[in-house]
């Protein structure tokens, strides 16, 4: 009998060298992929963002004294309207980051492109409601400063209430703005999962079957 196939074959000298090489590449296509991710989910924000101020609707003031006005209609539905908007325009956005992260990055390179993910959703949430609540401010102050007793003026934005509009969100406005990372890890948690299981369960039906113990001669006779 030859000895070939007796034994396991010997990796050459540069097998390890390559294997570090390939690793080295794959993480950094994977690190790359992260900052795609986060880098896209900001211009999310930004677009997201605008698309607020677009669709959302405004309170309207009214200049009482010089640096001060009173909204008009105290009952209005603006101001809830306006977070409704807001927290619509996060769910689509976060399904989008969610979507387009896992098709392009999760899938291959796994948890860093699902941590960027997370993390760029969030950023896209506060890089939102900041672009929102900074759209028409600078007017609207120069206005309430200027403007005649009687000026009626369209509000700025504001989430959750929160008209300091720094960049930071207050706890109040925090889960509005927690509906971008919130529908983004959805998203690609849940396509990871159904992959998994759809895999899982692609093993089990292939399974080679266990070879039963060999049936005597005698049992085919008279068959």
């Amino acid at each position: 009998m030859s000895a070939t196939g007796q034994f396991p074959s010997v990796p050459g000298p540069g097998a390890p060298e390559a294997a570090r090489r390939t690793g080295q590449a794959s993480a950094g296509r994977s690190l790359l992929s992260s900052l795609a991710i986060v880098l896209g989910s900001l211009i999310a924000g930004l677009a997201g963002g605008q698309i607020w101020v677009e669709l959302a609707p405004r309170a309207s003031y009214v200049i009482v004294s010089q640096g001060s006005a009173d909204v008009i209609n105290p009952e209005t539905s603006a101001f809830i309207a306006g977070d409704a908007v807001y927290c619509m325009i996060g769910l689509a956005g976060g399904l989008i980051i969610g979507l387009a992260g896992y098709l392009l990055a999760v899938r291959r390179y796994g948890p860093a492109p699902m941590a960027a993910i997370l993390a760029g959703s969030a950023a896209a949430g506060v890089v939102a409601r900041w672009v929102g609540e900074h759209s028409g401010l600078t007017a609207f102050n120069h206005n309430l400063l200027t403007g005649p007793i009687g000026t009626h003026l369209a509000a700025p934005l504001a989430l959750a209430g929160d008209t300091a509009a720094s960049i930071w969100p207050s706890k109040a406005s925090l889960p509005e703005v927690a509906f971008w990372p919130l529908a983004a890890s959805l998203m690609a948690g849940g396509l990871a999962l159904v992959v998994v299981l759809r895999e899982r369960s692609a093993a089990v039906t292939y399974a080679a079957p266990h070879p039963g113990p060999p049936q005597p001669w005698g049992s085919y006779q008279g068959q």
